[in-house]
């Protein structure tokens, strides 16, 4: 079997791929090791920059995103028992956000996989990349059974951080940089309505809670933890009762609470792999960079990297030019680094510390006081919140 370009994971960063080479009239197949069940199974954050929104309506994506999605042109702060918005869309000429689910998103791309007739294997098994440094780079699996070749020209690896792609990259040619934060965050959904119209982050003395939504009906929340904790420790009653404690008292007043369908700890870290390309073989999305949730940055970030790679496929394929591929690398990181620099910022703004000290929890007050003052650093958050423009 044959292709131009092999996509290793069915994720939103290998899917949204696909249809941007498909687009193009640039052949791929997309190969994934889970079941498709499962890939939609994933429990995913859903707050998209508006350059996402550009690109699924670009594929002709859209419709769904529009008529169920949540349009946020601010977020809320919560301090010291108060809470205040950010105007993100004044502050930044009407840019905003959209609050769609990375489920729905993933969702509307199979389904477009499925209706143009694009390959997709899943439930491969023992996926192996060869001589991507070489001359005939090619992807092995077995699958009901069988052996399986495929032949290519590239190979994109968007199979996530526990991935085998990043994994087959020369360890001697891999750099790696990596935070790992002491705290991790206890998230619950439930079928109930949101708190409020937009997000609410809250820094408290207890510690960091976040208020999302995945619709008008189903609710996400957030409650800072300690890497020790365990689910089974908390009861959907102390989950709710430690929130209220988090919230400033108009949104603990009006909070609804129900039973929780899925709850789960997930810890928080900053990683980024660099370079980004070696020989035939491209990282994307969570292969190549991991970033803490609170500013919303993973789905968006893997979607400017599959981006600049088809733009950089199509110019190869169309103007026979390598000037693309060449500055992959360089041009995905530079604007990676960004947003992992905006996230660990955003982090180290709104959650306690356990060793921050007296001194450096009044120094973060400080600055959470001007943030909350100041026009130009508040349009600074909201500058980097809406997502940061990609280069042409």
């Amino acid at each position: 079997m044959r292709t131009q370009v092999a996509i290793i994971g069915a994720g939103p960063s290998g899917l949204l791929l696909g249809q941007l080479l498909h687009q193009a009239g640039i052949a791929a197949v997309v190969i994934e090791q889970r079941s498709g069940d499962y890939v939609l199974g994933r429990i995913r954050a859903g707050v998209l920059e508006q350059g996402t929104v550009d690109l699924m309506d670009q594929l002709g994506l859209g419709e769904r995103m529009h008529a169920e999605g949540l349009v946020h042109g601010g977020i809320n702060l919560g301090f010291r028992n108060t809470r205040q918005r950010i105007d993100m869309h004044a502050l930044t000429g009407g840019k905003q956000v959209m609050v769609y689910g990375q489920t729905e998103v993933t969702r509307d791309l199979m389904a477009a996989r499925v209706a143009c007739g694009a390959k997709t294997v899943y439930e491969a098994r023992d996926v192996a990349l060869h001589d991507f440094n070489g001359k005939n780079p090619r992807v092995t699996w077995n699958k009901d059974g069988a052996a399986h070749e495929l032949h290519c020209d590239f190979i994109a690896g968007c199979d996530g951080y526990h991935g085998v792609s990043r994994a087959s990259a020369p360890p001697a040619l891999l750099k790696t940089y990596e935070k790992v934060y002491p705290f991790g965050w206890l998230g619950v959904l439930s079928e109930t309505p949101p708190v409020a119209h937009e997000l609410i982050y809250s820094n408290h003395e207890r510690g960091f809670a976040l208020c999302s939504m995945r619709s008008n009906t189903r609710s996400r929340y957030y409650v800072q933890c300690s890497l020790d904790d365990k689910v089974e420790y908390w009861s959907d009653t102390a989950f709710w009762d430690e929130l209220r404690r988090r919230l400033d008292p108009e949104a603990a007043d009006t909070l609804v609470t129900g039973p929780s369908i899925e709850k789960s700890i997930a810890p928080l870290r900053s990683f980024v792999a660099e370079p980004m390309r070696f020989g035939s073989l491209f990282l994307a999305g969570d292969a190549a960079h991991i970033v803490p949730p609170t500013g919303a940055k993973g789905l968006n970030l893997a979607a400017s990297d599959v981006r600049y790679l088809a733009s950089a496929l199509m110019q190869f394929y169309g103007d026979k030019s390598a000037a693309g591929i060449d500055t992959y690398s360089e041009r995905c990181l530079r604007r990676v680094w960004k947003a992992v620099r905006f996230s660990w910022w955003f982090t180290s703004l709104m959650h306690r510390f356990p060793d921050s000290g007296e001194f450096g929890q009044k120094l973060q007050e400080a600055e959470i006081g001007y943030l909350l003052e100041s026009k130009a650093a508040s349009t600074a958050l909201a500058e980097n919140y809406v997502g940061l423009p990609m280069e042409a």
